[in-house]
């Protein structure tokens, strides 16, 4: 990963085409986030519940970023902290309400998982591709991308799910892979935080002073 000054600098999302991909990328993920929730009720999926909070978190993620573009260093790590601090809440919920249903498992509607799924992992591998070229900026910019990548890898681990959920006809592979997807909530969040204070005591090291 470059460094962080000089002409190593990291990119800030400092760019009108930057900007354009994320509004793209936002609408994309509030509209999966509601049909994804809608159909993870329906089909009394964990996984696509998660997968569905996973749009939300990046939607929520987008925004911040794109309102904390050209701000302050510490304006913009304090953006990303928020992030990771969200993340790693996500992530507790669904590995909390997971391990609650393990003790009244139903089985999920398969069919609607895998279709479902596949529509949410065609509107991710269109975010990635929209952002990939900003992945390697800062601890914002970088939050983007992981949150983006997050959604790819969820939506793959939910086909992998219908298809455990329709051989076995039970519901335990659904409530693993909501597990999984728990587990890298809290890992995203992990690299979020831990990137925004190493920038954030960058920052007090070389004495700037931001408002």
């Amino acid at each position: 990963m470059p460094g962080c000054c000089g002409h190593d600098a990291k990119f800030e999302g400092v760019s009108d085409d930057y900007k354009r991909r994320l509004w793209i990328v936002i609408a994309l993920n509030a509209t999966m986030f509601v049909v994804e929730m809608a159909a993870g009720h329906l089909a009394n999926s964990q996984a696509l519940q998660a997968d569905a909070l996973d749009f939300a978190g990046d939607a929520l993620t987008y925004g911040i970023s794109l309102a904390v573009i050209g701000a302050s260093i510490r304006a913009r790590t304090n953006a990303a902290l928020f992030k990771g601090i969200s993340l790693l809440l996500m992530g507790l919920w669904v590995f909390g309400s997971t391990v609650y249903r393990v003790f009244y498992v139903g089985v999920p509607t398969a069919e609607i998982m895998g279709a479902v799924g596949f529509l949410a992992l065609l509107t991710n591998l269109a975010s990635v591709l929209l952002l990939v070229r900003y992945k390697d900026g800062d601890a914002n910019v970088r939050s983007v991308w992981l949150c983006s990548r997050n959604d790819a890898i969820g939506n793959v681990a939910v086909m992998f799910a219908a298809l455990g959920v329709w051989g076995t006809a039970s519901g335990w592979p659904d409530l693993i892979v909501a597990t999984v997807m728990a587990g890298l909530f809290l890992s995203s969040a992990y690299q979020i935080v831990r990137q925004a204070l190493a920038e954030r005591r960058q920052m007090i090291e070389h004495g700037h002073v931001e408002t």
